[in-house]
């Protein structure tokens, strides 16, 4: 009986030591996790998703409409020429922006960690930001409105082939449609040139009827079509990215500022209580001589 009570006492230890260590480890997976920026990880998911939507789908569209115009309205090489050449430097901006914004997220999701460990610490009075931090925080401010201007016009520009593509989808489905009743299908035509991608001379420069029907039947039209459209939701869901960047930024400068005001406020009291007090022992000096 007397061998079982250390046996028990030191497996009581062992079960405490693995209690405490266990919420040890509790209380730092939770403090790592407090102050993680949750609202900067959202849109730097959303940033990277919407920007990836657009380069990838949109160089492969790219691609995809130069061979249909080199195959059915432009068959001269010099015809379309200057398309060409645009579509090749468009897909150059396309590897530009890619490259970029996914630098420029990770910069944003780490000056998201930044500014939230420092508030927090902020509010501790463990830590006092700097002119330097506040001025980084709204230079990025700065050029985030910037991108989201610039993304907001590239997601106005995106909608101009998606519209052109959307035309030429529902022609060919108002022909192959049973109640349209269409007695000549050869006057049903889609010129491009109409519309200032390839010069008037290209030749044939349209197609009309069953023509038509076999361009809206192609691969090359239908993944270009609907990769146009991915492509633009990808500028869209980049757009709202910069805009919640936008607002993250916002709040933190704003939280900073305030942090700041509060800390000038608490040292100015804490040198006028230093000043009363040191004001109170010297009456109480002058007070003690006095009596004796």
């Amino acid at each position: 009986m007397d061998g079982t009570k250390p046996a028990m006492e030191s497996n009581a230890e062992e079960t405490q030591d693995e209690g405490q260590e266990s919420k040890g480890c509790f209380e730092c997976c939770i403090k790592c996790l407090g102050g993680v920026p949750y609202a900067s990880l959202v849109a730097t998911i959303l940033c990277f998703s919407g920007v990836a939507l657009f380069c990838g789908c949109g160089h492969v569209a790219l691609t995809g409409t130069l061979t249909m115009l080199e195959n059915h309205f432009s068959r001269v090489t010099s015809d379309h020429a200057t398309l060409a050449m645009v579509i090749q430097i468009f897909q150059y901006i396309i590897y530009g922006i890619a490259s970029f914004f996914f630098v420029y997220a990770i910069i944003l999701l780490a000056e998201g960690f930044y500014t939230t460990s420092a508030i927090k610490k902020e509010l501790q009075s463990d830590f006092k930001t700097t002119v330097c931090g506040r001025c980084i925080t709204a230079f990025f401010m700065f050029l985030t409105y910037i991108l989201a201007l610039v993304f907001l016009t590239i997601f106005g520009f995106t909608a101009i082939p998606v519209f052109l593509f959307f035309n030429m989808w529902n022609t060919c489905a108002a022909m192959r449609s049973p109640d349209a009743n269409i007695t000549s299908p050869d006057s049903i035509c889609v010129d491009v040139r109409q519309y200032g991608i390839i010069s008037w001379n290209a030749t044939p420069g349209k197609a009309c009827g069953a023509t038509l029907g076999d361009i809206c039947n192609t691969s090359e039209f239908y993944l270009s079509y609907h990769l146009y459209i991915v492509a633009f939701a990808g500028a869209g869901a980049t757009v709202i990215a910069l805009i919640h960047y936008l607002m993250i930024l916002s709040a933190n400068w704003a939280y900073l500022k305030s942090a700041v005001s509060t800390h000038e406020y608490q040292d100015i009291k804490t040198k006028d209580d230093q000043d009363l007090e040191a004001e109170a022992r010297s009456k109480e000096g002058q007070n003690s001589s006095s009596y004796s």
